[in-house]
């Protein structure tokens, strides 16, 4: 007896979504918002490497690289560039 696994049927849908019009149209944004947040952290930021050892430090760094980026993309947000 071949059964599907448990969550295919998620998969279905979120594959749908994705192959969809829309979903086509919001991956082409994604391309140039998310993935280049991704990069600017990692080139601007110092994500290639975790400064210190200790996950509470490495996170740390992280939530000030996040609000670094945050602080960076609020005048953007609001209009003012």
């Amino acid at each position: 007896m071949i059964t599907r696994h448990v969550w295919q049927d998620h998969v279905d849908k979120v594959n749908a979504n994705r192959l969809g019009e829309h979903g086509k149209k919001i991956y082409k944004r994604r391309k140039e918002s998310v993935e280049r947040s991704f990069a600017d952290s990692k080139q601007l930021h110092g994500h290639r490497y975790a400064r210190m050892s200790g996950l509470a430090k490495v996170r740390e760094q992280g939530l000030l690289c996040a609000a670094c980026q945050n602080m960076k993309k609020t005048p953007w947000l609001w209009g003012a560039i």
